[in-house]
């Protein structure tokens, strides 16, 4: 198994002038315990599940560069896109240019959005789900192009909603044989068979039962695409709140490692999750000493 940071809350000590510092330390302390990856949300407002929407929210892309800076080993993604917000050929050199300046650490996260409240509160157009699938397997179709040639095919080209005519990327990626694609959300019908098509990776949402038919869902896809199922990391989304002693309702650490091997056995490779009051760095040295050395030991 493979671990992730989500960073999904910047609610934290010292107000905007802390927010720069503190990123940097709790990003060198999850790159220093051993996390394989360390991700941040795309809103522009703080999302109902975390906080109210008027919380602190960093814009993602420019957080990762700053992350990139702050770190050596861990790949650095969001988690994940709102396919709406970017154009597919910004959203191509955007995702590159963190590849080329992090060292070949990006991960391309894409989906396709639903927080239409902060899409309409700054005036970004959104438009009904079925479009919006639209407009997200164009821009994994550029991606393709972008990342394998300036010439492309003409479907990669030619979308329903983009119209490219040369998918110049320079400078190209790190990362080979691309930068690898992750698309988050578990819809069965429009969602995984994307994945099937043109990601490296899904993420999926739940406990161990339902992300275990999500996987199978994504083997029916993958077949009869005639796609190898295992060319495809399983990742999972999830929240942990750790504490050594379990104090406050916390989960121990030994908790935790149960929890997730029964992610592992339903299938995750990839397990990602938030970590409450994250800026408290010590509990991300304490995950890297516990959590993470046992669950590789499994």
């Amino acid at each position: 198994m493979r671990f992730g940071l989500q960073i999904s809350s910047f609610t934290w000590p010292g107000g905007p002038e802390e927010l720069a510092p503190t990123l940097a330390r709790v990003v060198r302390a999850a790159d220093d315990a051993g996390f394989d990856s360390i991700w941040v949300m795309d809103h522009f407002f703080q999302i109902r599940s975390v906080g109210r929407p008027e919380e602190p929210m960093l814009e993602g892309m420019t957080a990762l560069g700053w992350m990139a800076a702050h770190s050596e080993r861990a790949r650095l993604g969001l988690m994940v896109g709102g396919v709406h917000y970017r154009h597919p050929g910004l959203w191509v050199k955007a995702v590159t240019t963190l590849d080329v300046l992090s060292g070949g650490r990006a991960w391309f996260g894409i989906g396709a959005a639903w927080n239409q409240e902060e899409s309409e509160g700054l005036g970004f157009p959104f438009p009904p789900l079925g479009v919006r699938f639209e407009l997200l397997e164009d821009t994994l179709r550029i991606a393709r192009g972008m990342w394998t040639g300036e010439r492309g095919t003409e479907e990669d080209l030619q979308g329903r909603h983009y119209h490219a005519t040369r998918l110049l990327n320079s400078p190209q990626a790190l990362s080979r044989p691309r930068i690898p694609i992750m698309i988050g959300g578990g819809g069965e019908q429009k969602t995984l068979r994307l994945v099937a098509q043109y990601a490296d990776a899904c993420n999926v949402f739940g406990g161990p039962e339902k992300i275990h038919h999500k996987y199978e869902v994504l083997r029916r896809h993958c077949a009869a695409l005639g796609r190898p199922f295992d060319e495809i990391e399983r990742s999972t989304l999830q929240t942990v709140n750790v504490d050594p002693n379990g104090a406050g309702g916390a989960e121990t650490p030994v908790q935790v490692t149960d929890r997730f091997a029964e992610l592992g056995d339903a299938g995750a490779q990839h397990v990602l999750f938030s970590v409450r009051d994250v800026w408290r760095i010590e509990k991300l040295e304490l995950l890297g000493r516990t959590l993470l050395a046992d669950l590789r030991d499994l």
